[in-house]
This record gives C-alpha cells, structure tokens and sequence, in this order.
C-alpha cells in the first residue's frame, strides 16, 4: 500500500478545515493531486453535464404551429435551424430569419439538394397531415404525406450520412385504451388512419434505426394547445382552426356563433371527451430536449409528452369562460368518428429519465390563447 508524503497529508488536512462538508481528490493529471470543495465539485459537474447545443437541424414543417415554436426554442439554445415547409398549413411569417426551404417531401430531388446544402446533423420532423376527422374521410392523403413522404425523409438522411431524427408523433397511436392515464407500454391500435399513419412511420423508424443504425426519438404528444404571443405564434384566426381552444375562444369573441360538443355520451363523468391538452412551449421544450438526449438512446424510443391531468369538453368550456369573463353559446351533436373517450398521458418515463415537467396547465393555455386572438383578430 502506497502511504502520501507528509505535504499531501498537510494540504488534506487544509483542505477540510477549509470545507468542512466534504471535498474531493483527483489522483490524475499534472499536478498529480487536485482538491475541491464539493460546491466546487458540484457546479463542475453540473456545467459539464450540460449537453452541447450546437449543431444544425433541419426541421420539416417548421412553419407549422407547433414546429415554429420549436424552431425558436432550438435557436434560441444555440442550434443553426433550417425549415424544410410547403406551407400548406404553415406560416411563413413565424419564421422571421430562419432559413426556408419551400418544398413537398415528395419532391425527391429539392429534398437531396437541401440535405448536399445543408450538412445536417440531426431532424426535427414535423411534416404532416394532422386532422383525425379528415383522414377518416381521406385516408389516401395522410399515409401518402405522413407514411410514404416520411420514408422519402429518412432515405435522403441516410444517403447523407444523417442519424439522428425526432419525430413529432401523437398520442393517436393508442387508439381508445381502456383505464385511466396511457403508458408508453399501452398497445398501439389506433382507431382513425391518422393515428394508423404515425404508428407505422413509428415502426418503420424502428426498422431503420435497427438495420441502419439509426437513432430516433418519437414524441408521443396529446392535445397541442396555447399560443405564445411574445414570438408571434398562435392560432391562424381565419376559421380554419379544426380544435377545440381556438374555435371556443373565437365564440367568446362573437367571431364565431356557438361551439359545438361533438358527443355526449362519453362513458367519462361529464359524457364528454377527456383530454389532456399541453402548451406549445413545453412542447417545444420537450422536442428541444430529445435532440440533446439523442446520444444518450439507443436506436428507437418512444415518449409520451403530455401534463398528466386530463379535462373533459365541458370543464375546458367553462375555464374559457372564466378567463374570459364571457358566456359561451354551445350546441350538442353526434360524435366524430374515430375519437376515443380519454387521451390522457402517463409522463413519467420522460420526467423520470429526462428531468422535463411541463411549465403550463390549462389556464395558462387559455389566457395565452386569449391573449392571441384579441391581438390578432382577422
């Protein structure tokens, strides 16, 4: 056993006088001893476990509602972003000094000379269709645009050498589960072909990231909602808006005449859907998150991005009215096909592994969106 000469010894003994809580001592490097106080220690780590936040991302679809936000959050943690968007949905007027690429994911060659450009290190992929009730009545358009396209995204990235991607899923995946909160184990059995569409794109990344070593993160979000005025991004407010927050917000403004409750008779205690709606910042976040977690997942994993408390139709109408001190007329009609009574997500597994809690609840959703629309009335 090797004794420390009496100088160590004396520098020890210094060391906790001067830090009676503890220290450390390194026995690697020039000197060969190093001691730190533990609050020393502490920030080191701390500050080096921080992830780096460089790179370029190609986001698709990030003229979109919630891929705009994401966009900012990722400039604003250092990334270099470029929108790959063929506007059909998005805005371009949320991506002040972003690079845009306008262009279908079905254009093959614009898609292989963005990536020869670009020299991308990672995507954000956000590029799809999204309303349930329309891919019922088209369900042509969303495996074409989230199925097919989505494989024409990954072939380019793998033709260049791109690895990582992100992939903005949803909680549609699970189809009408039966119980309380949905786990990332529930089974996927979608009951509309936009869920079907996301779940197999899900599947295909899994069998790419197993034969071409590929690693991808599918976040599973419910009910995207809220606006976030300060950066321009919101709803559109032109009568377009198919969910519920926007369209109920704009009968308390008398732009529209009545909300109306698709459904009540929802084996839920008010007989009307539960939800559980999330902001589009923690959303944002949350998508920030997995690009600087990325290394640290093995090939494929999915995770739920949700609050974790759900709200039925009715309970939602009547916070709006209380944010905004307006009655709300409301008329009841049959059900939409292929909406489940409840949607409302287990997040532990990313609060677990990820450290990530949602910022946002219902309220804070409403007035933001409230705040939205009496600034940017159409």
């Amino acid at each position: 056993m090797n004794t420390l000469d009496p100088k160590t010894l004396s520098d020890l003994n210094q060391a906790f006088a001067q830090s009676p809580e503890g220290f450390l001592v390194v026995d690697q490097g020039n000197p060969k001893f190093a001691v730190l106080d533990y609050q020393t220690y502490k920030k080191l780590i701390s500050e080096g476990a921080k992830p780096s936040q460089t790179g370029k991302i190609l986001v698709t679809g990030g003229a979109g509602y919630i891929g705009s936000a994401t966009v900012r959050v990722l400039r604003d943690r250092g990334y270099q972003v470029v929108v790959y968007d063929n506007l059909s949905t998005g805005v371009r007027g949320r991506l002040e000094g972003v690079p845009l690429v306008v262009g279908d994911l079905s254009d093959g060659k614009l898609l292989r000379e963005t990536f020869d450009r670009g020299q991308f290190d990672a995507v954000v992929h956000f590029a799809a269709s999204v309303e349930v009730e329309e891919s019922v009545k088209n369900p042509a358009k969303y495996f074409q645009n989230n199925v097919v396209n989505g494989t024409h995204l990954l072939e380019a990235m793998r033709e260049h050498g791109v690895r990582k991607i992100v992939f903005s899923s949803s909680a549609a995946v699970y189809g009408e589960p039966v119980g309380g909160v949905i786990g990332e184990d529930t089974p996927c059995e979608p009951s509309n072909p936009y869920g079907e569409s996301k779940w197999f794109f899900e599947r295909i990344l899994q069998s790419y990231c197993d034969a071409y070593g590929m690693k991808a993160i599918a976040l599973r979000y419910f009910n995207a909602a809220g606006c976030w005025p300060e950066a321009g991004i919101g709803y559109k407010n032109d009568g377009s808006e198919t969910h519920l927050v926007p369209r109920l917000l704009q009968v308390a403004a008398g732009l529209r005449p009545e909300i109306v409750i698709n459904g009540q008779d929802y084996d839920t205690p008010d007989r009307t859907c539960v939800r559980d709606y999330v902001h589009i910042k923690d959303l944002a976040e949350a998508h920030a998150r997995a690009l600087e977690r990325m290394n640290l997942e093995r090939g494929f994993a999915a995770y739920n991005v949700g609050t974790g408390k759900g709200h039925s139709i009715m309970q939602v109408i009547e916070a709006a009215m209380d944010v905004t001190s307006r009655m709300v007329a409301m008329r009841v009609a049959g059900r939409r096909a292929g909406d489940p009574p409840k949607l409302v997500a287990d997040n532990s597994k990313m609060k677990l592994r990820w450290s990530w809690q949602p910022q946002h609840n219902l309220r804070s959703i409403l007035e933001s969106s409230w705040q939205w629309l009496r600034e940017n009335k159409k």
